[in-house]
């Protein structure tokens, strides 16, 4: 394998989700809901395509989550100041989000508008005026 090429995110809500996308993760849009017959909408980062799919076959669990990997995510990596600025706007949705020391690089999770579970990572590192815990791999 030479890279991922795609990424289909089963939403059940396209209208809710696709500006969460668009506009509160600020991914660059590569085709509206417009371009297409059916509820889709296409995102490029970094040269992989995340689409969203409005398929009727999203699990409509509703958000409820007890530790990150109780569900499968897309992680997406952005520098240090953007990804202070998600954790401020994103924190405090479910018990054990994080923010996580993982070794190499600090991330935490969050939820879409339709409960489909993300992550925001950074390699960067912790600047020396932010003072926080970190959960660690021993929190999991």
């Amino acid at each position: 394998m030479d890279a991922v090429d795609h990424i289909n995110v089963d939403v059940d809500d396209l209208e809710a989700c696709y500006p969460f996308y668009r506009d509160r993760l600020d991914l660059d849009l590569l085709r509206p809901p417009s371009d297409f017959q059916g509820e889709h909408a296409m995102f490029d980062v970094g040269g992989t395509v995340v689409t969203l799919a409005e398929t009727g076959r999203a699990d409509g669990w509703g958000g409820r989550i007890e530790h990150p990997l109780d569900k499968a995510h897309v992680a997406f990596e952005t520098g240090r100041d953007d990804y202070e600025r998600f954790l401020e706007e994103l924190g405090g949705q479910f018990p054990k989000q994080g923010p996580y020391d993982w070794d190499e690089f600090e991330g935490f999770y969050f939820l879409d508008p339709d409960g489909n579970l993300l992550e925001v990572i950074t390699y960067d590192p912790v600047p020396g005026d932010i003072d926080r815990s970190l959960l660690t791999h021993d929190d999991v």
